[in-house]
């Protein structure tokens, strides 16, 4: 299992850390990321980190301003989200994938856990 939280309301250019709690499979295993829906649209990868904490992925719209990690012995994830946007406003996922590595673009077919999601809401 896979559990988001962290989530909430935020004003545009504030600040919020998404955490990701693994259970009952060898999360540290498997390279993690975060997975971002808006109504009326696909679910998009934002971020990914390979199974050891190297080869960090970012989408073009969070580069520098998003930083993802995980801590293996908790069995957990993060993703310390900075200078919010409104149009990062979205229900955040947490997803592990059966590769190591991200290898760059993420591909929602290729991550097997998947959370329930939090709620990020960016608005003044």
């Amino acid at each position: 299992d896979l559990v988001e939280s962290g989530g909430g309301l935020v004003q545009p250019g504030g600040s919020l850390r998404l955490s990701c709690q693994a259970s009952g499979f060898s999360f540290d295993y498997y390279a993690s990321g975060w997975f971002r829906q808006v109504p009326g649209k696909e679910r998009e990868g934002i971020s990914c980190i390979g199974f050891n904490g190297g080869d960090p992925y970012y989408q073009d719209s969070v580069k520098g301003r998003f930083t993802i990690s995980r801590d293996n012995a908790k069995k957990t994830m993060y993703l310390q989200m900075s200078s919010l946007k409104p149009e990062d406003t979205g229900i955040y996922y947490c997803a592990s994938s059966s590769r190591y590595f991200c290898g760059g673009a993420m591909s929602s077919d290729t991550y097997d856990f998947w959370g329930q999601g939090t709620q990020v809401i960016v608005s003044s």
